[in-house]
């Protein structure tokens, strides 16, 4: 029997090297989005990155694309308050959303930013795929179910990304993924694979570059 949302399979050589290429060239800040009509013209392919704060957002964009300083971690939990736009060489956008969940910021700022993080997510035409973080070390809590059924609303394919997988043992591992595949079973916007990471070892980074470089 097969299991529902299993890992993703190690991609192959042509895949492999499609993500190398893609984040081997330059990828460059493009901007700081705070209001929906400030956001580029949809005239390429976007992915975004959506998860609570602290989860590893800017770690993994930096992984991914090979440069430390691309994606600014705040010591602050909550203190992005932009969607930020990266521009990939010949590829995809790639959108950093705000962290969500707890925020050291003023209650009428946080709702501004809830508003335009739903406004993207419902109506960007050109985003292919959300890539929903989730701790290794704590699973899917009540404020990721929030996103995830905007997403199922929006109609917005995501797809599961775990963090920080080598803060945890692999049986505790087991045991949040097992939360997680349940809590996916749900929705039916859940892309049918997940992705496991650590950005400090480099775990799974391959892997997801080889998805976002396959997604038109």
């Amino acid at each position: 029997m097969s299991i529902a949302f299993p890992l993703a399979e190690p991609p192959g050589p042509a895949e492999l090297e499609a993500g190398r290429k893609l984040f081997a060239a330059p990828t460059e800040f493009l901007k700081g989005v705070v209001a929906i009509d400030g956001l580029p013209p949809g005239d390429r392919v976007e992915v975004c990155f959506a998860g609570r704060s602290n989860v590893g957002k800017s770690s993994l964009i930096n992984a991914l694309t090979g440069r430390k300083g691309l994606a600014r971690a705040s010591n602050t939990p909550g203190r992005t308050q932009e969607i930020n736009f990266f521009e990939t060489t010949g590829g995809p956008y790639l959108v950093d959303l705000p962290g969500y969940g707890f925020a050291n910021a003023p209650v009428k700022v946080v709702e501004k930013w809830q508003r335009l993080l739903k406004a993207y997510l419902a109506g960007r035409a050109s985003l292919r795929r959300a890539f929903v973080l989730i701790d290794c070390r704590h699973g899917i809590k009540a404020t990721d179910e929030e996103i995830l059924s905007l997403l199922d609303r929006s109609a917005v394919t995501f797809q599961i990304v775990l963090t920080k997988a080598d803060k945890v043992k692999q049986a505790e591992r087991e045991k949040v993924l097992a939360q997680v595949r349940k809590a996916l079973s749900r929705h039916p916007a859940a892309y049918p694979e997940l992705v496991v990471t650590s950005s400090e070892k480099g775990w799974g980074i391959e892997t997801l570059r080889a998805i976002i470089a396959g997604i038109e």
